[in-house]
């Protein structure tokens, strides 16, 4: 009979024949050692969705406001980075950052309206 030994530690696995691992921690390590890499970039990118929404509230306390984009810009927010978008029927797209949106007006020099989805 061979004795198989743990993806993690090396160790000899006592136990059923299909097991990979010697317990749930080697399990655990294992795992989060492959997957690390993805749970990084992840992370990131909720980082920074985390701080956008965080700035759209911060500058719209009232559920609506105009703001300029630089003002945006110099608090930190990412213009790459929005969870959703939704086009009007007159052809704006809004970005949203969770529930937050905003709409960028070219015509008028950069201005946003930033709004507040309300759920049902």
């Amino acid at each position: 009979m061979d004795i198989k030994s743990c993806l993690n530690c090396e160790e000899p696995i006592k136990g059923r024949s299909d097991k990979k691992f010697c317990g749930y921690n080697c399990r655990n390590e294992y795992n989060n050692r492959k997957n690390s890499d993805a749970n990084n970039y992840i992370r990131r990118v909720n980082r920074t969705l985390r701080k956008n929404r965080s700035i759209l509230q911060e500058l719209n306390p009232n559920g609506k406001a105009i703001l300029k984009k630089d003002k945006l810009l110099s608090n930190g927010f990412n213009f790459d980075y929005y969870t959703d978008t939704y086009t009007t029927k007159t052809n704006r797209t809004y970005y949203f950052c969770y529930d937050y949106g905003y709409y960028v007006d070219e015509l008028k020099n950069e201005c946003l309206l930033v709004v507040k989805q309300k759920y049902m």
